[in-house]
């Protein structure tokens, strides 16, 4: 661990919960360092020396990395707290280790897998769009659609905030209300939604089962589970892959 860190990193680091949740501490004044309030989430703190205390509790980081995917129920919102008193993702899913944040997010409406971790670095780089980490999506819709709708969603949808486009689809199940798979390297807020309106249709739900290496699989609704250490491995050799390819990219 460095020796100096942020203190909102600190305070995360410590498993107090998101970083929106640690500022908040903070700008309530209930965070001393070496018994003198503090005021400012970006005071740097000496790991080594300087003494933290949270409503004059000495708190130090956990310096094990967890790893955790989780199965998000539809209605829940994946935040520390919601200022409209929405039911949360954190209050929804019982057990979970502190001070882990999700790579990325799933809409109120959606489900399926987040991944949770306290790695930062780790998890900056999955959800980085230059890595293009695969995310994958079953998305059942509100009534038919055929090869047009796919060739349409590789080649471009116009939305609000640009064109969009998703890297592979294809229709898992046909009939009134079929289910498309849809690959996506990027996570703008409502996408593929918003994608979808574009094209005419609705959807009657959407699922994450896929996020880089890692599958959803046959995790409850509301479950969750530590990450095997391939897993793990995985992910880390997936964004090292990335991160070597955009640089020969540019050296080229």
């Amino acid at each position: 661990m460095p020796s100096k860190l942020r203190l909102n990193k600190y305070l995360r680091d410590c498993r107090l919960g998101s970083r929106r949740k640690c500022e908040e501490l903070v700008r309530e004044s209930r965070v001393t360092l070496n018994g003198e309030v503090v005021s400012e989430v970006g005071t740097l703190v000496d790991t080594g020396a300087d003494e933290v205390k949270v409503d004059g509790q000495v708190v130090e980081p956990f310096t094990d990395l967890i790893y955790v995917i989780a199965n998000k129920p539809r209605g829940v919102v994946v935040t520390g707290s919601d200022p409209q008193g929405r039911s949360t993702f954190y209050d929804a899913i019982e057990g979970l280790p502190e001070g882990l944040f999700s790579v990325g997010r799933l809409d109120m409406d959606s489900e399926g897998l987040l991944l949770l971790t306290n790695d930062g670095k780790l998890g900056f780089r999955l959800s980085h769009p230059r890595h293009e980490v695969e995310k994958v999506y079953h998305v059942r819709l509100d009534r038919t659609a055929g090869d047009d709708l796919v060739a349409r969603l590789k080649g471009g949808v116009e939305i609000e905030d640009g064109p969009a486009r998703v890297k592979e689809a294809r229709i898992l199940e046909g009939g009134e209300k079929p289910t498309l798979e849809l690959t996506l390297t990027e996570g703008r807020k409502r996408e593929i939604r918003r994608m979808l309106t574009a094209c005419g249709f609705g959807t009657w739900w959407l699922r994450r089962v896929r996020l880089g290496t890692v599958e959803l699989g046959d995790l409850p609704s509301g479950a969750w589970r530590y990450l095997e250490r391939d897993e793990v491995r995985g992910l880390r050799r997936l964004v090292e892959e990335a991160y070597l390819k955009k640089v020969k990219e540019n050296r080229e």
